[in-house]
């Protein structure tokens, strides 16, 4: 069995996303590498951002819907960060030279008041602390070639973190029924997927809820100014240059970007 070095491996795994390039996946390498060592290797990753100003923006969570968690065989979803390099404005541009193979999701932001901090933290508890929900599209981008990983890959590459955007309206979620919101997402102006919000383990508080309960086990928290993207309602569709897209969500409003070279 081979010991798996955390720093060299996440500064690998930096250098492939700054690089723009796609590499094999680690566990090519690591084949008895633990959910607690993806998980070290993404806290060394998220360090390397850090001492180079970076800013975190809030946690993002990922495999929230049944059918990703059943084929990657796991009973929770998965989480890692998103950065202010990574915000596009409502309505900008994402630069396909400085991506590898990117797709896009439609996912509901949650904007935190309170903090959050587990365990046993519930749906109804998130939705207490929670100032505003917004539309919000995630791209992302893993760094494995072909996009081709396991559950431990993912973690470690910061759950193919990338890029994000959110929309402009700020919506009190006492206001909506958020299991309930209908969501396409339409790139040239034709819905290439749709979907639900409560694809989302149920319901999007949910989702906060589960990240609140997994970072207590390392003695985190989720923190009052965090905006945590809860998980795709919609598929992953792939990004090509001269695309539009756009997300509308019922009750949210849109949100959307265009891809230029």
């Amino acid at each position: 069995m081979s010991v798996v070095n955390y720093r060299s491996t996440a500064e690998f795994l930096h250098r492939a996303e700054t690089e723009k390039r796609e590499v094999l996946r680690i566990t090519a390498d690591y084949p008895d590498m633990t959910v607690e060592d993806a998980y070290r290797i993404q806290e060394e990753l998220v360090m390397i951002k850090l001492r180079q100003g970076h800013r975190i923006i809030g946690p993002k969570m990922g495999l929230t819907s049944q059918a990703k968690m059943k084929q990657m065989d796991v009973e929770e979803p998965i989480y890692g960060y998103v950065f202010d390099y990574m915000l596009v404005p409502n309505g900008g541009e994402i630069r396909m030279h400085e991506l590898i193979h990117p797709k896009v999701e439609a996912e509901i932001a949650f904007v935190i008041g309170k903090d959050i901090e587990g365990p046993g933290i519930t749906g109804a508890q998130v939705l207490a602390a929670t100032d505003y929900v917004v539309p919000a599209v995630e791209i992302i981008d893993s760094r494995y070639e072909n996009f081709k990983f396991t559950l431990t890959d993912v973690i470690a590459d910061n759950t193919s973190s990338s890029r994000f955007v959110l929309g402009n309206r700020l919506i009190n979620p006492e206001n909506l029924e958020l299991d309930l919101v209908g969501v396409t997402l339409s790139i040239n102006g034709e819905i290439k997927d749709l979907g639900a919000s409560a694809a989302v383990v149920g319901h999007p508080a949910n989702s906060v809820a589960m990240l609140a309960n997994m970072l207590a086990r390392k003695g985190d928290k989720v923190k009052a100014g965090d905006i945590i993207l809860t998980g795709g309602v919609t598929g992953a569709v792939m990004l090509a240059v001269g695309d539009t897209v756009s997300a509308k969500l019922d009750g949210l409003g849109e949100v959307g970007f265009k891809v230029v070279e």
